[in-house]
């Protein structure tokens, strides 16, 4: 069996020219920095370090949470 990955799509690379964050349009990617890059469809979109490290903390708790292997409640249908 393959070895499988949840997080497979997403890399920190360095921009090559400055751009806009993807989450905040205030914050800038300036050219050299650091940045998270996430395979969107074809394409890739790109995070500024504040809200990489924002998304790779509320994923980790996801994971954490996943890895206790207990499924989720459904909401009661009515």
């Amino acid at each position: 069996m393959a070895v499988k990955s949840l997080i497979e799509t997403a890399h920190i690379d360095q921009a090559l020219k400055s751009h806009n964050c993807r989450a905040n349009k205030n914050h800038r990617i300036l050219k050299g920095a650091k940045r998270l890059k996430v395979r969107k469809g074809l394409g890739w979109i790109f995070y500024c370090e504040e809200c990489a490290i924002k998304i790779i903390d509320r994923d980790i708790a996801k994971l954490t949470k996943l890895r206790m292997l207990e499924p989720e409640q459904e909401p009661n249908e009515h």
